[in-house]
């Protein structure tokens, strides 16, 4: 089994039934991630990879930190064997590092896994701040709002996500040159 196809089994069996609509967010951000393979060459196998497998911390079975992306990295790394690049796209997805430091959780979140390359990391950042929670496309700027109202402006996620919000923006508009340059259509 390749690496996709075993992403997407783990993903589908760790979050489809328990919360179907984080699996079905999953889907789109990989779908996302498949449009980006103009920009991503040889590197779109992987990205497609890390994208339907940044949510599976969520999974009641694998959560134990509460704090996603650390939980997620940590099962794929540590019960999983997944590849180590996919491994630090989860751990870093959607400048997580700031949520990290809300919680208190920099340092093992930073000491544990490295960062993957900046232009891998943005292309994350846009694959999931492009995607409703239902799967569907939009922009960075709705999807920020989306968050902030279904957290709350002073929640941990509300706070992370308002001082994220300009790197996830400049993320999003550095993907956009990039996609524009290779001359690759908007997606509906």
């Amino acid at each position: 089994m390749g690496l996709t196809e075993r992403a997407y089994a783990l993903s589908e069996s760790l979050l489809a039934e328990p919360l179907p609509r984080r699996w079905a967010h999953s889907l789109g951000v990989a779908k996302r991630a498949a449009y980006l393979q103009p920009i991503l060459g040889a590197d779109a196998e992987l990205m497609e990879a890390a994208a339907v497998l940044h949510d599976i911390g969520y999974s009641p079975s694998i959560a134990t930190t509460g704090f996603h992306p650390l939980d997620g990295a940590r099962f794929l790394r540590d019960q999983e064997g997944m590849d180590e690049r996919v491994v630090r796209l989860v751990a870093h997805h959607s400048c997580a590092l700031l949520e990290a430091e809300e919680r208190g959780l920099r340092e093992e979140l930073a000491g544990e896994f490295e960062l993957e390359r900046p232009d891998l990391v943005d292309a994350l950042i846009f694959c999931d701040m492009t995607t409703t929670p239902d799967g569907g496309h939009t922009t960075s700027a709705d999807r920020l709002e989306e968050i902030v109202s279904r957290y709350g402006p002073d929640t941990i996620v509300g706070r992370f996500i308002q001082r994220a919000a300009p790197e996830i923006h400049a993320a999003t508009a550095r993907i956009e040159e990039r996609m524009a340059m290779a001359g690759a259509d908007q997606p509906m």
